[in-house]
């Protein structure tokens, strides 16, 4: 199979996953989202092509939607509504724009994942500086996060109410939607999962450094192999399954009364700490899982079995 790698640019996940490709007989080539160029006939008006530069994103026989570079509101509705295209022609996207919908937006996942019946965090999600601080004086250790991020960036942890006003009256300058989240004391370790085709294919615990609270293994936190409970193997694949994703990284973070949260699922993860901690080929599996979701694409649907006795 052919695959179009869509990312934000290249480096070491894109070379894994070129890597795995190219050992299991398969070629793939890296395209920027900036790239996309959509050819609009007469007549009905119907999209006829979608490439970047000379490359007919229909012509692949899949397309592995990684990071979307930000942009402004027009430039990143416009992406994904071209993943939603493509899947909408019969090109398999993996993960789906769907998923990435859900999992991006950090309202939206602990919504589901609230609705899937998994424990998350106490959460405010509002507009108002009022209301914002109104949740950081009523949960006193909280961790205010963009409602858009991932690796731990633009995080602020704060428990003093002073603090707190001054970086909620900081934020209310850039017009963001505050997502205020009451602190669950971990001990400084989380377990990052990473969920590919309906399995967990492995787990890492994640310690953060010393005098420092977040684990993120590219802000510093260290890694190593983790055996998962049972339970916690399920808490993965059910979060997964509610974002809707072929594979994820889900966070889950047990605090000292022994209450195991889903922090996050993450649809376009990162899995270089994970793999070097384990020894895992994860962009093999994916490549796998791919080609399986390209297999089930191409299969002829019996009509039959449809038919009224």
């Amino acid at each position: 199979m052919h695959v179009a790698i869509l990312n934000a640019g290249t480096g070491w996940h894109t070379d894994q996953l070129g890597r795995a490709l190219a050992e299991r007989g398969h070629t793939g080539r890296v395209l920027p989202y900036e790239g996309l160029l959509a050819r609009l006939g007469t007549g009905r008006g119907v999209v006829r092509g979608l490439s970047v530069g000379t490359d007919e994103i229909l012509d692949a026989d899949a397309v592995l939607a990684r990071i979307i570079p930000s942009g402004s509101l027009e430039q990143m509705i416009y992406r994904v509504d071209a993943l939603h295209w493509i899947e909408e022609r019969g090109v398999p996207v993996m993960n789906s724009p769907k998923a990435l919908e859900r999992s991006v937006d950090k309202f939206y996942t602990t919504a589901l994942l609230q609705e899937a019946g998994l424990s998350t965090p106490e959460t405010v999600v509002c507009e108002g500086t009022a209301e914002a601080m109104a949740a950081v004086l009523a949960m006193g250790d909280v961790v205010i996060k963009p409602i858009f991020g991932s690796m731990g960036h633009g995080m602020v942890r704060v428990s003093d109410p002073d603090v707190a006003f001054r970086v909620v009256r900081s934020l209310e300058q850039l017009r963001i939607v505050f997502y205020v989240q009451r602190t669950v004391d971990h001990g400084g370790r989380d377990v990052r999962v990473l969920v590919i085709g309906g399995r967990v294919l492995g787990a890492i615990e994640r310690r953060a450094p010393e005098g420092q609270w977040r684990t993120n293994v590219s802000l510093g936190g260290s890694a190593q192999p983790f055996e998962l409970p049972t339970s916690w193997e399920q808490l993965a694949l059910q979060a997964t399954a509610a974002m809707g994703a072929d594979y994820a990284g889900v966070d889950l973070l047990q605090s000292r009364d022994g209450t195991v949260f889903v922090l996050e699922v993450n649809a376009v993860p990162g899995w270089q700490g994970l793999q070097q901690a384990t020894g895992i080929d994860v962009a093999g599996a994916i490549v796998e899982c791919l080609a399986e979701r390209v297999r089930a694409s191409a299969a002829p649907v019996d009509r039959i079995a449809e038919l009224p006795a």
